[in-house]
This record gives structure tokens, sequence and C-alpha cells, in this order.
């Protein structure tokens, strides 16, 4: 039994933060890298969004520009896909690729993707888990308040099942995009290389997320024992 004040679980935490902090290195770095190769046909990312759904049968889909930078993202509730300026105006195989790549969560949403839905279903389920679980496993902590801990336990794990269905969902988008850039012309031999160079160092940061939540669970559970 520990007393509440000590936690040498955090050590478990480590890796992961340190495998976090590489991973938004590894995305920085190769989005700046291919960011200034600039696309043989000249697209911009919104022509390259706006392609793929025109072609997907999504012409419907409205692009907006948002601010920021890679805040790109799709919204299945309004059907609005957003691009932040630099993915939205540039012509580097970057911007064409993290363009298609929320284009392809469009299509999923359309093509009523399984992973995507679930992932979807489960958004309040995980965001009232994130927000109230710690606070209510670690007032279960301090006061020995089990039920109280065991709750927290289960909303957390609410939010570990967001995280780990998030990465089909990105996966699949991400071989969506390159197979659609290819199929239709947008990048070509090297280009495609470069694009899911990309793709493939954003993925980390998702694979990150994941490994962080699932070391998490795991530290509640050695806590949770730890009062018995």
């Amino acid at each position: 039994m520990y007393p509440f004040f000590y936690d040498p679980t955090f050590l478990l935490l480590l890796p992961v933060f340190a495998f976090s902090i590489w991973a938004q290195y590894r995305v920085k770095q190769t989005f700046e890298k291919y960011s200034k190769v600039a696309s043989i046909r000249g697209l911009t990312g919104r022509d390259a969004a706006a392609g793929i759904l025109s072609a997907s049968g999504l012409g419907n889909i409205k692009i907006e520009n948002i601010r920021g930078e890679l805040t790109d993202h799709y919204d299945p509730r309004s059907g609005t896909l957003r691009l932040s300026d630099s993915t939205a105006e540039s012509r580097s195989v970057a911007a064409i690729g993290v363009a298609a790549h929320e284009a392809g969560h469009a299509i999923q949403h359309a093509n009523g993707y399984k992973p995507f839905e679930i992932r979807q279903a489960i958004v309040p389920v995980a965001q009232f888990g994130t927000t109230l679980a710690f606070p209510l496993f670690i007032m279960g902590l301090i006061f020995t308040i089990p039920r109280l801990m065991d709750f927290g336990i289960i909303l957390f794990t609410g939010a570990v099942v967001f995280q780990l269905v998030t990465l089909p969902v990105e996966f699949d988008a991400s071989s969506r995009a390159l197979k659609l850039l290819r199929n239709n012309g947008y990048l070509a031999g090297e280009e495609i290389n470069y694009a899911k160079k990309v793709l493939d160092a954003a993925a980390l940061t998702y694979v990150a997320a994941t490994a962080a939540a699932v070391v998490n669970l795991i530290r509640l559970l050695i806590l949770r024992g730890s009062r018995d």
C-alpha cells in the first residue's frame, strides 16, 4: 500500500512522455521538410481535397479555412472539411497529403466506415471520462472511497477505448488519401512517397496518445489495487 502522496507508477509515463515528444518533433520536422517540395501539378491543398471529394461524389462537402498550423480536421456534425491556411493555400506535397487525409475522413463518414462511426458515437463518453476520471479517482484515493476510484477507472476506460478506435480510423484515412492521390493523378512517383512520410509521421502522434492513455489506465489499476 502506497501513501497517497507517493506514486511510483509515474515512472511508467517516462518512456511514453519521451516517445510523445519525439513524435511531435518528427511530425513537425517532416511536415516542414516536405512543405518545401512543390507538387509537379501545382495544386493547392484545397484543390486536392475538393477534387477528391468531387470524384467521390461528395462535392456537397464544404471546405473552409481555419487558423493555425496543422489544425486541419473534418467535422462530421456539419459536414465541413476545415483546412489550416498553411494547408489550404500551399502547393506543397505535404499540404496536399494532409488535405487528402482529411478528405479521407469525409469519405469514411459517407461510406459508413464502422470504426469512424464507433468513434463518433463514443466522443461524448470519452470527453466526459477525460475530464472527470482523474479528479474522481484522486478524491477516492485521498478519502479512501473505493467506489469513487472504480467509477474514475470506468470513465477513463471510455477514453482509452476512444484512443484505440482512433488508430484504425486514422490509418485508414491515410491509406485512402494516398490511393486517391495516386489514382486521380494529383501526385505521382516520389511525390506519393513524400506524402506517405508526412502522413506516417502524423500517425505517430496518435500512437503516442494511445500509448499514454493505456499506460495511465494501468497506473490507475495499480493504484487502485494498492488500496485493497
